[in-house]
């Protein structure tokens, strides 16, 4: 009995290579926070490079404001799906840099020194900005907030605001953020 359904697991499987697209493509899929009832949306649209968003330009103005409300120039807590796209991610602060709509978009932060490993970094497209200390890290580390990789978040899935950062560091992630992207 077992031998037949795996023989059958296998001829299925085969059919399915046979069937696939000869150009592997990755799927954006949305991960479930573990604290949160529904799916949020994917990091990009379907098809779209990485980074890219749903409407071209990003409006990038600054405009924090202490209202407990995610806005621009802020440093937010949310869900952020590893790459993998495998549902697993986690909670981690990301940088407001503007909205598509009603979606926030988002640049995650790490404070991880990625200028180690700068040469390796940008050889798989990923670019980092030194963004020094803030609240958003209780241990007082530096960060580093990643360019290449725009988060599309709902504002109900942002967990707490982290901190602002301030306008000459905003300015100069979008600088960076805007030369990686070509905008």
């Amino acid at each position: 009995m077992l031998g037949r359904l795996a023989s059958a697991a296998l001829r299925e499987g085969a059919r399915s290579l046979q069937r696939a697209d000869p150009v592997p493509r990755r799927r954006a899929r949305a991960a479930t926070p573990p604290s949160a009832g529904r799916r949020t949306p994917p990091i990009r649209p379907p098809g779209a490079p990485q980074g890219a968003d749903a409407g071209g330009g990003i409006d990038t103005d600054y405009r924090p404001h202490d209202d407990g409300r995610p806005d621009p120039g802020e440093v937010v807590w949310a869900w952020v799906p590893y790459e993998e796209d495998d549902g697993r991610g986690k909670d981690r602060p990301v940088l407001v840099v503007g909205r598509d709509g009603a979606v926030l978009l988002g640049l995650m932060l790490s404070s991880k020194d990625h200028d180690l490993d700068a040469a390796d970094e940008a050889r798989h497209g990923r670019h980092w900005v030194d963004v020094g200390t803030g609240a958003w890290d209780r241990q007082g580390r530096p960060s580093e907030v990643r360019v290449d990789r725009v988060l599309r978040l709902d504002p109900a899935d942002v967990r707490r605001e982290g901190a602002a950062l301030d306008r000459a560091r905003f300015d100069a992630v979008v600088a960076e953020f805007r030369r990686v992207q070509g905008g």
